[in-house]
């Protein structure tokens, strides 16, 4: 009877010990900045957001320019004009302010949209290789590197359920 309940000691000691082994997640951890930034396909995008960015900063200071010498013309021509039409170009000159306002705002949507269009892709290939690598590598977590950095991969054991009970609710 000793004998059975040592065996029994035993092989409950040893599921125990396998159990809390595989109930150890691996963690690792990347800068995910460093390697987009290190992607052949992030320096062409980054290349062509600039191209982008220089076409419309040129439209807009040329659009910048042509609106500040009219002002000038104007204000030396306002003393030799008429209030009526020094008036009507006081609302000319507010209206292509206006429309230079929003090129500037239309030009940085745009941006922000072409820039969304050529990062998305290659954020998720590099996801989707960092995922592959983590399988591979058998790690269950995957945090990005950076300070505050988000959590890329989580297939450990979500504990929210035991912690909203501990917390009674």
């Amino acid at each position: 009877m000793k004998e059975v309940k040592k065996i029994v000691v035993a092989i409950v000691l040893f599921v125990a010990a396998t159990s809390f082994v595989n109930a150890q997640s691996k963690v690792a951890h990347i800068d995910v900045t460093q390697l987009l930034s290190q992607m052949p396909e992030m320096k062409t995008a980054e290349a062509e957001l600039k191209k982008l960015q220089e076409t419309y900063r040129a439209d807009i200071e040329g659009s910048m320019t042509e609106l500040q010498n009219k002002a000038t013309q104007y204000q030396n021509e306002s003393p030799s004009k008429s209030e009526e039409e020094n008036k009507r170009r006081s609302e000319e000159l507010l209206g292509i302010e206006k429309n230079v306002r929003q090129a500037q705002q239309v030009a940085q949507q745009e941006m922000q949209k072409k820039q969304a269009e050529l990062f998305a892709p290659i954020s998720d290939r590099a996801k989707t290789a960092i995922e592959k690598v983590a399988a591979a590598l058998g790690y269950d977590y995957i945090i990005d590197a950076q300070a505050g950095g988000p959590l890329i991969i989580a297939k450990g054991k979500d504990i929210l359920p035991e912690v909203k009970l501990e917390l009674g609710f």
